[in-house]
C-alpha cells in the first residue's frame, strides 16, 4: 500500500510568509522607508493614537497609513481628516489579520514613493495579527487600561512579538482595577526587553516620549 503523504499545512503558510515578509522588509529597507505595525484589540485607541502621533512627526516625515479591516473606511476616513497624512483602507475579506502578501499589496497601492514612515493599523484582534509577520520594520502593541492587567498572559504571543507596547488610556486608571505593577510584571516574564510607554492619545500624555522613540527607531533602521 502506498505510503499517505501528510503536508503540513500551517507550517508551509507560515514559512512562505516569513519568506515574503523577509522581501518586504528589505524593500523597505533599500527605500530608507519605516513600516510600523500597530497591533491591539478593537477599542484600545490604535486610530486615536496614531492621529496624535501623526501630528507630532509629520512636520518632520513624510507619512502614509494603511488601514486593515474586515470591513468599512472609518478609520481611514478620520487620518486623513485629522491628519492630512495618505491613506488607504485594506479589507481583508473577512480575514483577522494581515500577512506579508497582503502588506506588500498595501504598500504598492498607497504609492509608498518618497514617504519615510508608514504605520500599518492591523486588524483588531488580540490573537490571529500577532502570528503573521508583515515585513514590518518594527511591531508595536497597545494596550487600554479598560482591558485589564493580565492580558500578557492570556494573549502571551502578541506581546512576546512587541517591540514597544503602548499602555493606553491612563488617565482612566483611578477608574478601573488595573495595578500597574502587576502589569509590567506579567509583561516583562513575556517580553523582558521591549520598551513600554504608558500613554493617554486622548489627552496626550506620552505622546511626545512614543513620537521620541518612533523618530530613535528610524534613525537606527536607516544607519
Amino acid at each position: 500500500m502506498e505510503e499517505v503523504k501528510v503536508i503540513e499545512l500551517k507550517e508551509s503558510v507560515f514559512a512562505d510568509n516569513d519568506a515574503e515578509a523577509d522581501r518586504v522588509r528589505e524593500d523597505l529597507r533599500s527605500r530608507g522607508q519605516f513600516l510600523l505595525n500597530v497591533m491591539s484589540s478593537p477599542g484600545s485607541g490604535k486610530t486615536t493614537t496614531l492621529t496624535r502621533l501623526i501630528n507630532l512627526l509629520k512636520d518632520t516625515y513624510r507619512i502614509g497609513v494603511m488601514e486593515a479591516d474586515i470591513d468599512g473606511a472609518v478609520d481611514t476616513d478620520h487620518i486623513i481628516s485629522q491628519t492630512g497624512a495618505r491613506a488607504i483602507q485594506l479589507h481583508t475579506g473577512g480575514m483577522c489579520h494581515l500577512d506579508a502578501g497582503m502588506t506588500r499589496t498595501g504598500i504598492d497601492s498607497l504609492d509608498a514613493t518618497g514617504l519615510d514612515l508608514v504605520f500599518l493599523e492591523n486588524v483588531g484582534n488580540l490573537v490571529c495579527p500577532a502570528e503573521f509577520d508583515t515585513g514590518a520594520s518594527k511591531n508595536a502593541v497597545i494596550l487600554s487600561v479598560p482591558e485589564g492587567d493580565d492580558k500578557p498572559l492570556k494573549y502571551p504571543l502578541m506581546f512576546e512579538k512587541a517591540d514597544v507596547v503602548l499602555l493606553n488610556k491612563i488617565d482612566v486608571l483611578p477608574y478601573f482595577d488595573f495595578d500597574l505593577d502587576t502589569f509590567e510584571t506579567y509583561l516583562r516574564q513575556r517580553n523582558p526587553n521591549c520598551q513600554l510607554i504608558k500613554i493617554s492619545a486622548k489627552t496626550g500624555e506620552g505622546m511626545d516620549q512614543l513620537a521620541d522613540w518612533v523618530r530613535h527607531e528610524i534613525d537606527l533602521w536607516r544607519a
